[in-house]
């Protein structure tokens, strides 16, 4: 196992990014940009933890702007995974997306929102993008086609 050896002393207090100062004056700020990013009470705990993770590295991006585009991708990684399961199938996620869609499951809408940050996870993988294709604004957009897919992939029981 790679430990971290032991540190000299505290780590010193987060210092802002110098790019977030173009879309919010504050951290504080960052609170509500992603405030309507609300997880899915009756999902596994394995996308509830992935959802919640993607909202405070979205949320974090004002130390490290690149945390934007680590988001889209995390938030993917669960709902994959919940999309495989959902559909009983074992197939990429670009199909994963399009048996979705086809089958009523999500609208064809939440599927072109879902394939954009396919697309983006793709070619970050592939080097043909930086972490730094997002801004926050774009990130919280992307990361909400997960929520709401989670959203209607785990309901919450009828009464």
């Amino acid at each position: 196992m790679d430990v971290l050896p032991p540190l000299p002393g505290p780590l010193p207090w987060p210092v802002a990014d110098p790019r977030a100062r173009h879309f919010v004056a504050h951290y504080s700020d960052m609170h509500g940009l992603v405030a309507g990013l609300i997880l899915p009470e009756h999902a596994p705990a394995y996308v509830v933890s992935a959802l919640e993770t993607s909202r405070e590295l979205i949320r974090h991006s004002y130390y490290r702007y690149e945390f934007t585009t680590v988001a889209v991708t995390h938030s993917l990684f669960a709902l994959e995974r919940a999309l495989a399961e959902h559909l009983g199938v074992k197939k990429n996620f670009q199909q994963l997306i399009a048996l979705a869609a086809a089958g009523g499951v999500i609208s064809a809408d939440l599927a072109d929102r879902l394939d954009a940050g396919r697309q983006l996870r793709n070619k970050l993988a592939h080097g043909d993008l930086t972490g730094t294709a997002l801004t926050p604004v774009m990130a919280v957009n992307m990361v909400r086609a997960a929520f709401d897919t989670a959203a209607l992939l785990f309901p919450a029981p009828a009464a």
